[in-house]
């Protein structure tokens, strides 16, 4: 119980350190720790909860076996695994609705490349207490932006798809939608920094 206990006082970077040195309690504690938002992620992207419960696991299994992929100097572990969950289920929402990406072969190769997340450095440390703590300013900046910025949002962010996808599905400019998602980003940073 003891041994249990003490990986509950490690940060999120020593989890992932203790991951690389293929220590499976650090695994499981990662787990206790990033399921629950892991999960409601997945199920905003994903049809269904089985789906999303097959997800959940393949993605922690992804973290195990590609750790050594993840950037330990930058150490930003929260946005690391909130990327690759969003990653592996965009990708599986592509290959369902047979987008161009469905034509490569899922493999160590491909997964190292789409999948696993390779972040920007200046890109702040965040981890899952300060995401949660942030909750109520992100869903406020959401309410701000308008009903078509929200929905180009939504479809690349959480149905995956591109921007000339976005155009041929609504019928409007390529231009267009680039300009609704750079206008949603730019109202999302502006009302997050205030």
């Amino acid at each position: 119980m003891a041994e249990q206990n003490k990986y509950k006082e490690f940060s999120d970077l020593d989890l992932f350190r203790r991951i690389q040195k293929r220590e499976s309690r650090a695994l499981e504690e990662l787990y206790n720790r990033y399921s629950p938002v892991v999960y409601t992620l997945l199920k905003k992207i994903l049809p269904d909860e089985q789906t999303a419960n097959e997800h959940l696991v393949a993605i922690f299994s992804i973290i195990w076996e590609k750790i050594d992929h993840f950037d330990f100097e930058a150490g930003n572990v929260y946005t690391w695994i909130i990327t690759l969950s969003r990653n592996y289920s965009v990708d599986h929402l592509r290959r369902e609705r047979g987008s161009e990406i469905a034509s490569l072969p899922y493999n160590d190769d491909y997964e190292n490349f789409y999948i696993i997340p390779q972040l920007d450095n200046n890109i702040s440390t965040l981890d899952v207490d300060i995401a949660r703590s942030s909750k109520s300013k992100i869903e406020k900046a959401l309410t701000s932006l308008t009903d078509a910025q929200k929905f180009v949002i939504h479809l690349a962010y959480y149905e995956g798809y591109t921007v000339d996808e976005i155009s041929n599905r609504l019928n409007i400019p390529v231009e267009t939608v680039r300009n609704k998602i750079m206008a949603a980003m730019y109202n999302l940073k502006d009302t997050l920094i205030r």
